[in-house]
């Protein structure tokens, strides 16, 4: 699991025609990122399996869906990414099982003690840096507030950082005890998404690896 979280690109906004969706992620799968998460916001369920269909069978890499558990199943996606106004994860698993892997928000300590009690396989934590991908993330916790966050994590959780996260931030957010990111407009706003994968990812394991 920790593997496939190191880079996790979010897809949209804006909602992309889907053959410039495919395109765009199989560039960024291309460039190194390691998943996908398909959040389409205000989009029918019809739509959205469409695209998390069409992105599971072009793509190398493991695909989550954003938000609707129901969508990720139908789809055969790798997992749901869940917040705190969906489907609690206990519910999602009850009738999932072991067929989706479950994402879980975390920004304040409130979520996460939720958390702490819920049937999740990760913890994504942030807002850690301003940003306008997502008008409702919140303030910015900063680094101090992601280490104090992924430090009530349950031993072995993985701790997704995710918010205004690129090249000129990433490094200082790994030493921070993050054991992947997540990004949006750092790859998918890019003019070549190819090329601002592989700098991302290149960062990433240049820190693993020292």
């Amino acid at each position: 699991m920790r593997s496939e979280l190191r880079l996790l690109a979010i897809t949209g906004p804006p909602v992309l025609p889907l053959s410039r969706l495919l395109d765009a992620c199989r560039a960024a799968a291309a460039g190194g990122v390691t998943a996908v998460q398909l959040r389409l916001k205000g989009v029918p369920a019809a739509t959205l399996l469409e695209c998390a269909t069409a992105l599971r069978a072009a793509l190398p890499i493991p695909v989550w869906v954003n938000d609707r558990a129901d969508v990720a199943l139908a789809a055969g996606a790798r997992g749901v990414h869940v917040g705190a106004d969906d489907i609690p994860p206990a519910a999602v698993r009850a009738f999932a099982g072991a067929a989706l892997g479950i994402g879980v928000s975390v920004g304040d300590r409130a979520q996460a003690a939720a958390a702490l009690a819920a049937p999740v396989d990760y913890w994504s934590i942030g807002s850690v840096y301003a940003t306008g991908t997502k008008p409702d993330a919140g303030a910015p916790i900063g680094v101090a507030g992601f280490r104090t966050l992924a430090a009530l994590a349950p031993d072995g959780m993985p701790t997704i950082a995710i918010g205004g996260i690129g090249v000129a931030n990433v490094g200082e957010i790994l030493a921070a005890g993050a054991h992947g990111v997540a990004v949006s407009q750092a790859v998918f706003g890019a003019q070549d998404v190819e090329r601002a994968a592989r700098e991302l990812r290149d960062l990433i394991d240049a820190h693993r690896s020292s």
